[in-house]
This record gives C-alpha cells, sequence and structure tokens, in this order.
C-alpha cells in the first residue's frame, strides 16, 4: 500500500477523467460501493487461491477474542455490483450500464507492479445476452487506451466453452478444470516450467501437461486475424461438440459488430487466453500492448454470478482496467502531456511586510476569480527567499504587493522565465496573467 504524492495524483486524475469521459459517452452510469463487503458474500466467488488473497477483518467488541471474521475489504468491483443489483434490483433498470473506479484490496506479496491496495477501473453491462455488449466494450476500452495515447495493442478474446473444449482434448478431467485454468492464467508471469510443475502438484500427469503447454505456452503470439481459414480450422475441430461452435458463433458475432468501431482491427483470437475467475461462463477478453509484459485489463461474461445472490440469473459482462499499469507505462514512456499541472499554483502573491497580509488574502481572491490558481506566501520573507520558493515550486508568476501597489490598487506581476515584471491594476491582472500562460500556437 502506498502514498501518492502531489505528481502522482495528478496523473492518476489525468487517467481517471479521461477513463470516465469515454464510459459516459457509451451511456455506463457511476457506481460506488463500500470498502467493506460481508464476508460471505465474497468467500467461493474467485476460487480457492482467490479465498487465500482477501483481507479478512475479525469481529469486534465482545467477539473479538474468537480470533473470526465476518467483514472483509472488497477483492474486486464485479462481486459487490453483483451484491448490489441483487438487493437494488427493483431501483435498476433492466439493461443497468456502469463504470466504477474505486480501490481493492488483495493480501498478495508484493512485487513491481503488484500492490496489496490498487485501483481498478470497471466497466459492466446488465440485463442482456447479446454480444453487442461484448463488442461495445471492446469499442469502449479501446477508446480510453487510444484518447490515453497508446497506439499498438490488441484485444485478445476467447471463450470459456472453447477453453472447456480445449481442456477435454488435452485430456483434464473435468474437476480439475478451474484450477487447471487458474494455473494457466498464470504462463505470462511463471513461465512454462512453473506452470509445469503447479500443474503436476494439482494432479495432471506429464502427457497432459504437454498437450496443455503445447496449446497455452503460445499466449502472447496473437493470431492476425479472425481469418475465415482460422476459424474453420476450429469450427472443424469441434464439429461434434456444440457448446464449443455455439462459442466460436459467439466470437465469430463479436467481431463482425466491433468492424465499425474504434476496436476494429484490435479485436483477435487467441485460444490461449486463459482468465483464471472462475465466475466467468462466455466471452473472456483482455487487452495487450506491444513489448509489454502482462495486460492492461481483461474481463468477460458471468451470466451466473449475480444469481448466486438474488437466486435469479441476471446476464452480464464486464471489462476491468487495471490503473496502476497503466499508470506505470505511461510514466516509463512519457505519455503524460506536458501541459499537465505540475505546480500547485499559476501564481504565488508575495508581500513586503506582514501588515499587507489583509490586502494580500484579497487580491488573491480577485485572481482567484479570474480562474486562476494562487498561493498566498504567509510570510514575510525576503522578497528574493520568497521568490526563490516560487522558482523552486515551478510557480511561473509571483505577484508583488508592496506599500506602492497597495496605494494605487495595481500589483506587479512577475515573469520568473522571461525575467520581466510590469504593473497591472489588480483587476486586470489575472487576465494578463492567464494570457501568458496560454500557449501561442
Amino acid at each position: 500500500m502506498r502514498d501518492f504524492l502531489p505528481e502522482d495524483v495528478r496523473r492518476r486524475e489525468y487517467v481517471i477523467g479521461i477513463i470516465k469521459r469515454v464510459y459516459e459517452r457509451y451511456g455506463f452510469e457511476p457506481l460506488e460501493t463500500p470498502a467493506v463487503e460481508n464476508l460471505e458474500t465474497l468467500l467461493g466467488k474467485y476460487g480457492d487461491e482467490g479465498n487465500q488473497l482477501i483481507f479478512k477483518i475479525l469481529k469486534r467488541g465482545e467477539h473479538e477474542k474468537t480470533g473470526e471474521a465476518d467483514l472483509a475489504l472488497r477483492y474486486d468491483l464485479t462481486v459487490p455490483l453483483a451484491r448490489v443489483v441483487a438487493q437494488h434490483q427493483a431501483k435498476l433498470p433492466r439493461l443497468f450500464k456502469r463504470y466504477q473506479i474505486q480501490p481493492v484490496w488483495r493480501a498478495d506479496r508484493p512485487a513491481r507492479g503488484r500492490f496489496r491496495e490498487f485501483y481498478q477501473c470497471d466497466v459492466d453491462s446488465l440485463g442482456s445476452t447479446s454480444p453487442t455488449i461484448e463488442a461495445e466494450l471492446c469499442a469502449a476500452v479501446a477508446d480510453v487506451l487510444t484518447e490515453l495515447g497508446f497506439d499498438e495493442f490488441v484485444i485478445r478474446i476467447n471463450h470459456r466453452q472453447l477453453l472447456t473444449a480445449l481442456l477435454e482434448v488435452s485430456g483434464v478431467d473435468v474437476s480439475l478444470h478451474s484450477g487447471v485454468l487458474i494455473v494457466l492464467d498464470k504462463l505470462d508471469k511463471m513461465g512454462p516450467e512453473s506452470v509445469r510443475a503447479e500443474l503436476s502438484s494439482r494432479g495432471v500427469s506429464d502427457s497432459v501437461c504437454d498437450s496443455l503447454l503445447k496449446t497455452f505456452a503460445g499466449r502472447g503470439r496473437h493470431l492476425p486475424s479472425f481469418s475465415d481459414d482460422v476459424l474453420q480450422q476450429f469450427f472443424d475441430t469441434f464439429a461434434e461438440d456444440p457448446k464449443a461452435l455455439a462459442a466460436l458463433r459467439n466470437l465469430k458475432t463479436i467481431k463482425e459488430l466491433v468492424g465499425g468501431t474504434s476496436a476494429d482491427k484490435r479485436v483477435t483470437l487467441d485460444v490461449s487466453l486463459a482468465r483464471g475467475l472462475s465466475y466467468y461462463t462466455g466471452a473472456i477478453m483482455e487487452i495487450n500492448v506491444a513489448d509489454l509484459a502482462g495486460s492492461l485489463g481483461g474481463g468477460g461474461r458471468y451470466d451466473n454470478l449475480i444469481g448466486m445472490f438474488s437466486g435469479q440469473d441476471i446476464p452480464a459482462s464486464g471489462f476491468s482496467l487495471g490503473l496502476e499499469r497503466i499508470l506505470v507505462v505511461m510514466t516509463e514512456r512519457g505519455m503524460f502531456p506536458p501541459t499537465l499541472a505540475t505546480t500547485p499554483a499559476d501564481v504565488m502573491l508575495a508581500t513586503f511586510d506582514a501588515a499587507a497580509a489583509g490586502d494580500a488574502m484579497r487580491v488573491a481572491d480577485i485572481l482567484r476569480a479570474s480562474g486562476l490558481r494562487v498561493l498566498v506566501y504567509p510570510d514575510a520573507d525576503r522578497i528574493g527567499k520568497q521568490i526563490k520558493y516560487a522558482d523552486g515550486r515551478g510557480i511561473p508568476f509571483v505577484a508583488l504587493l508592496g506599500g506602492d501597489e497597495i496605494k494605487a490598487g495595481t500589483v506587479t506581476v512577475k515573469n520568473l522565465a522571461a525575467q520581466t515584471q510590469q504593473t497591472y491594476p489588480q483587476s486586470a491582472a489575472g487576465a494578463a496573467i492567464r494570457e501568458a500562460l496560454t500557449p501561442r500556437g
């Protein structure tokens, strides 16, 4: 868990602002849920390994000594969404589209780019089984990455039923499917040999391991497109498996639907894609950037999850972007705009003695009313020291308010970069500073 200094927060707010604007363009509405959920709400939704990563909260008061837990910090934003829909179904529209940007917590081992507290940026549609939902999710996340400045990225898609068929063809016992998918989902982090060892520990034979790694170790080597030849190969392979055929038809339709969107040419079939969460039921998706190990986000269809809470199945599909990973990549690649504010103020107001403090507050209010960010230097230090402070913080202008300026109703504005200064009526100083701040094209 980390502290975020001002520069970090500005970058986060910049990225979050773009994500919100894009999602709202697609008709998604904001939702927030508590940091804490009932423990029973979370347990059993993420597989055995996920259960181990839930931050549990011990019972309090007279029950504290039992050492038992009844609450937990939320592990993701999808299960709380399912709980909300089940709880407030009567208040929500039949087709509910929501986005949610909040922190989640996992008792994981910290590593580079992996934290115990991190933000997720989720977008979900509930109430329809139409593949239009997945196509729109792909288009929305493609818009987000494009507006953030990413050029080379692909959206890999697969289907849970197609994965099931591939596991069966490889000889994996049905009882092991869920655990095997969790392990295969770690291929890009652990590598084939570590995955082989973990598969073996789960009871998968050497011959089945060979078959699985032959199919899934190509993870990241994406097929160039949904070509008819590639699809036909899979249709032929699973000609006797109705569920696999339905999955292939679903994926083909999604690809056709994104043809007129920003996700066109981005979406690619990757049968090696295996997302580990146990609640996925249909199409699954993951977004990858060139020359970057791992993904920037992923998601899929989970038609049965809400039924665990309400007793009534409600179809749903969603996508989650990893804010922390996006921020790391954008920082390393210098992708933030140079105009992104990196200073606390546009202008600092400096006075020559403590008696001018009231006048400084009044002039600062005038400047703020003109749309400027204004920092009032609180002490009557030497003017040189005050200017040095402003320069060190990157504040481009200093407004000097001495006795002469106070009497004349003026303020002297010093441009630190140009080393020039000019005196203005106090009512006109704000407009002059704003004009000087505006880049000339």
